[in-house]
């Protein structure tokens, strides 16, 4: 299955850019008109995010999300065959700062959220890191896309490693200077044991382990942004937000990626993944010992 799979795949990906983004355009016409993926579940998000948006503007930003969704799985095939020349023009990245302290022996920790094209963004950072780039991923079911997937994201040098092989493999992977990517709001599967706080106004939870990882490995905390300056084209903008995360209160760290994340969404808010369901939790009053926000957590 895995060969007949990429196979297809593979011959896909060996069609231009023009005709691929016509194959865009189609599968979001589909999935949005008729298909209707989730659609409830991002109009939700948009009115939780945006309260002061009209229902029009939410639905254009639903639509561009849409589009860009799209995209994204379509650029995503083209990994399979785009040339090096090819992927260099679309994908931007300056990392020679985190390269400089890279050098000095420390290691580097990226917080970045659920923005398009995360495929382009594995790729670009493990090629320009000088040191090992390593990134932390969740299972596909299907053992064919699994392997598809795994094949694809450490094509470039990415180290991979299974969410729920982290701690056993850590020691390992952690043995000498290393880069750690991090889609640092994804939505814990457990509340009880995250950080709860405000995320666009409403208590949300956050999960605690790049927070407690920069503290306990003194790792360099590096924030990412992720802009599509076209179709097709990104750009990558990292900012060191410290060079010695050892010095961080617990909880500290959440809090700045909190703030950096919103703002960073409110700028383009059709590239981020309002299919997600950020707000699955309700705050109980039973998490009040992980509230770590400055405003005091809603009453029930």
């Amino acid at each position: 299955m895995y060969y007949l799979i990429y196979g297809i795949l593979y011959l896909v990906s060996l069609l231009p850019f023009f005709i691929l983004y016509r194959l865009s355009d189609l599968a979001f016409f589909i999935i949005y008109y008729f298909v209707g993926y989730r659609k409830k579940v991002v109009l939700d998000n948009l009115d939780i995010a945006f309260p002061e948006k009209s229902v029009e503007e939410k639905v254009k930003i639903a639509k561009k999300f849409y589009r860009n969704l799209t995209d994204t799985f379509i650029e995503t095939i083209k990994l399979l065959s785009i040339s090096e020349k090819e992927f260099s023009k679309r994908a931007i990245m300056n990392l020679d700062e985190c390269n400089v302290i890279a050098a000095k022996g420390k290691s580097l920790q990226f917080s970045c959220g659920h923005q398009m094209n995360w495929e382009y963004g594995n790729w670009v950072m493990s090629k320009n890191m000088n040191i090992p780039w390593v990134g932390v991923y969740m299972k596909i079911n299907n053992k064919a896309l699994d392997r598809l997937f795994f094949n694809l994201r450490s094509k470039k040098g990415t180290v991979l490693v299974a969410a729920h092989e982290f701690k056993e493999r850590m020691h390992k992977v952690f043995s000498g200077p290393y880069s750690l990517g991090l889609a640092a709001d994804q939505n814990p599967g457990v509340p009880h044991k995250a950080y709860w706080l405000y995320f666009f106004g409403k208590a949300a939870p956050f999960v605690p382990g790049p927070d407690r990882g920069a503290i306990k490995n003194d790792a360099v905390v590096v924030f990412t942004k992720f802009v599509k300056t076209k179709r097709g084209f990104y750009k990558f903008v990292p900012t060191v937000i410290t060079e010695n995360g050892g010095e961080l209160k617990e909880g500290e760290l959440t809090l700045l990626y909190r703030d950096y994340l919103e703002a960073t969404i409110r700028e383009s808010p059709d590239n981020y993944l309002w299919s997600h369901r950020r707000w699955k939790w309700d705050y109980k009053a039973e998490y009040e010992k992980l509230w770590i926000d400055d405003v005091p957590p809603p009453v029930e």
